[in-house]
């Protein structure tokens, strides 16, 4: 058993940190500001990978459904899998589920998110480029 803790380890060392991807929790933030982080993803980088663990894998599901079925994604890639990790409480190794979605740009992403930008200034609410500009500034 601690052969397969030890190469979990390794593997997950030796992994370089992908500037697409996005680990989600079930508890740290709400549902929708990863809808928006996954959006603001695909504009930069055209595709997102969505990764979870747990409890947590609903969410990704949850944000990955939103996405493609307003017309912002497409779904090129889905893996399950489970790794060992250590227990604290414990002191043992469990195996937890772990889900990785990867979401591409869907051809109709930019005209929605033009439209979607042109509806929030239209109800008084500036354009998130907008607001980026006032925080470079400060």
């Amino acid at each position: 058993m601690e052969t397969v803790a030890n190469n979990t380890a390794a593997e997950t060392t030796q992994e370089q940190p992908k500037k697409n991807r996005i680990q989600v929790s079930n508890t740290k933030k709400p549902l929708f500001f990863y809808v928006n982080l996954a959006k603001r993803y695909i504009q930069q980088h055209n595709e997102v990978e969505l990764s979870a663990l747990g409890m947590a894998i609903t969410t990704v599901v949850t944000v990955a459904e939103i996405l493609k079925n307003n017309g912002f994604a497409t779904e090129k890639k889905v893996s399950t899998s489970t790794i060992g990790m250590k227990d604290e409480a414990k002191g043992r190794l469990v195996q937890k589920a772990r889900i990785e979605i990867v979401l591409g740009k869907s051809d109709k992403f930019d005209a929605l998110m033009s439209a979607s930008n042109n509806s929030a200034q239209a109800n008084g609410n500036p354009a998130p480029e907008a607001n980026r500009k006032i925080d470079e500034t400060k």
